[in-house]
């Protein structure tokens, strides 16, 4: 359940319970309460009386333990290679990544991304659209931004892989 609908869930149930409140303090009383000082207060008490919010779930690890992996650390280091414009040794980095077994879907699509970026502007088009597709089959939610996808060395390729 996500953080809006168990929000909205629980604003409906103490809608539900303010209602059956109001009911019940009408058939005590006689009448609805038609002041809103009554209506306030029993609203306050219905707030207070409900259950606080689940905690956030424990993280399930830092970078230290991301950085413990092969994989992940392989990852890691593309990332680094790339944005220092070392585009070979990323390259490297990021094939060895993704064949150590990167276990999120998001991160192998990052990998195939990147991949596709160096081997788009290394005028290597048929792997440029292999990495694109790889990307989408690890990750079903892949996209590029739209800055990305106007690139116009791999912009057209990811086009052409795109549903």
């Amino acid at each position: 359940m996500t953080p809006a609908s168990s929000l909205q869930s629980r604003h409906q149930s103490l809608h539900q319970s303010l209602h059956q409140s109001l009911r019940a303090w009408a058939g005590a009383h006689g009448r609805v309460p038609r002041d809103r000082a009554t209506v306030l207060t029993l609203a306050m008490l219905m707030a207070a009386c409900a259950a606080p919010p689940a905690p956030p779930p424990a993280p399930t690890g830092g970078l230290a333990e991301l950085m413990e992996r092969p994989a992940e650390r392989l990852l890691f280091e593309g990332i680094r290679a790339y944005d220092d414009g070392q585009y070979t040794q990323a390259e490297s980095a990021l094939r060895r990544a993704l064949a150590s077994g990167l276990r999120s879907g998001r991160d192998q699509a990052s990998a195939h991304k990147l991949l596709a970026f160096i081997t788009c502007t290394s005028e290597r088009p048929a792997e440029c659209e292999t990495a694109f597709r790889a990307a989408r089959a690890a990750d079903a939610g892949f996209a590029l931004s739209r800055s990305e996808a106007g690139h116009p060395l791999w912009g057209p390729v990811y086009r052409k892989t795109t549903p």
